[in-house]
Formats: structure tokens, sequence, C-alpha cells
């Protein structure tokens, strides 16, 4: 009868054990999950030298804008038309927009069509203007291999006489070297450099279309 007594101490102090136990073995799942490491990507596109502008116009390049849902940074695939999807360990270091506008003003300035091609930085009075918008940018797993699908949307815009020169969507494809992030990411600076160089043709011919010609003699 005596050691009943201590009985309920006994419980009391295995029952603190048991719960500090629970409270420190339940600190592990409190605890934040680790995260995945992020591949982060950017888009090159790489240009000969710009020889010296042989026009008089100056083009200034708008920054470039996007639809809803190509505006992140987040690289977008498809496996099932219309249907958008994310990878989640991989992702643009900027907006593709963001990315694309210095770009563009290199692909410009290379074509050497212009007195000089500005951006949004400068404060020189231009002739022209270029919006550019991204329609779409998705790595499309629709048919194998897989390939990265981009559009883009120009518009060129006489400043002096306030009005649209000419309208034109570019659309291109690129097969991916590998059905992978990184194959989309090589497929994209591909198809990049391609509309980059499609947009700086047209903006050289609906310029030039766009000079006054003098009346003949």
């Amino acid at each position: 009868m005596r050691g009943m007594k201590h009985q309920p101490e006994h419980v009391a102090i295995g029952a603190l054990l048991c719960l500090a136990s629970m409270l420190l073995g339940g600190c592990s799942l409190l605890q934040p999950a680790k995260l995945a490491s992020m591949n982060t990507y950017a888009l090159e596109a790489q240009f000969e030298p710009a020889a010296a502008g042989a026009g008089e116009a100056t083009l200034f390049v708008n920054t470039p804008g996007a639809r809803p849902g190509f505006d992140s940074p987040r690289m977008i695939y498809i496996k099932t038309p219309h249907e958008l999807d994310y990878f989640s360990e991989n992702q643009w270091v900027d907006s593709p927009a963001r990315m694309l506008s210095p770009l563009l003003v290199e692909a410009l300035e290379h074509s050497a069509k212009y007195r000089a091609v500005v951006d949004v930085r400068s404060a020189a009075k231009a002739d022209l203007r270029l919006d550019t918008e991204i329609i779409r940018l998705q790595h499309e797993f629709l048919t194998r291999p897989s390939q990265v699908h981009l559009t883009v949307r120009a518009q060129l815009i006489d400043l002096h006489g306030k009005r649209v020169l000419a309208t034109r969507e570019f659309d291109v494809t690129q097969v991916a070297p590998s059905d992978d992030p990184y194959g989309g990411v090589i497929a994209t600076n591909r198809a990049v450099k391609i509309a980059l160089l499609q947009i700086a043709d047209f903006c050289a011919l609906e310029s030039n279309a766009s000079e006054p010609r003098s009346a003949p003699k």
C-alpha cells in the first residue's frame, strides 16, 4: 500500500517524458521544408558588331510588353493544347519581355539602317517608334521532339506623321535539342534571334517605304 502512494507521481513523470519526446520529435515536422534549388536562365542572342548607321532616322524602341500569362519569369510549357503549366525548378532570370528589350536594340543596330537606335534610357528625339508584344513563348510537348513556340507582335509608328506605318506578327518555332527545360532554353534563344532579325528587316523595309520620294523630273 505504501508503494501505491507514489504511483500517480511516476505516472505524471512518465507522461511528461512522453510529451517532451513528442514535442522534440514534432519540431522536425514543423521545420520549413528545404526549397529545391532554382535554375535560372537568360535570353541570349549574338549579333555581328554594328556598322555605322547609314539612315537618317532615329528609331525609338519601346519597352516590349507581354500578354497575360507570359509576363513573368516563370517558364511555360504545355502538354495539352491551351493549358499552360510552369516548370517548378526552372525559370527565367527576368520576364522575357524585359530581357528582349536590349536584344531588340542590338538587332536593329546590327541592321545599320538608322542614324541611331535608342530606348527608354535615352532622351534623344526619335522619328520612328517600335512597339512590340510577346503573344506567346512556350515549350510545347505536343510532339516529339518537343519545340519552342514564340510569337511577337510588332508595330512601327511614324512619330512625326503620328500614324502607324505597319503591324505584323512574327511566329517562330524551333525544335528543342532535348525534351527538358534546358533544351527549351536553347531552342528559345534560337527562336529569339530569328524573330529579332525578322523584326529588324520588317522595320527597315517599312521605314524605307515611308520615306518621301522626290517628284520625277
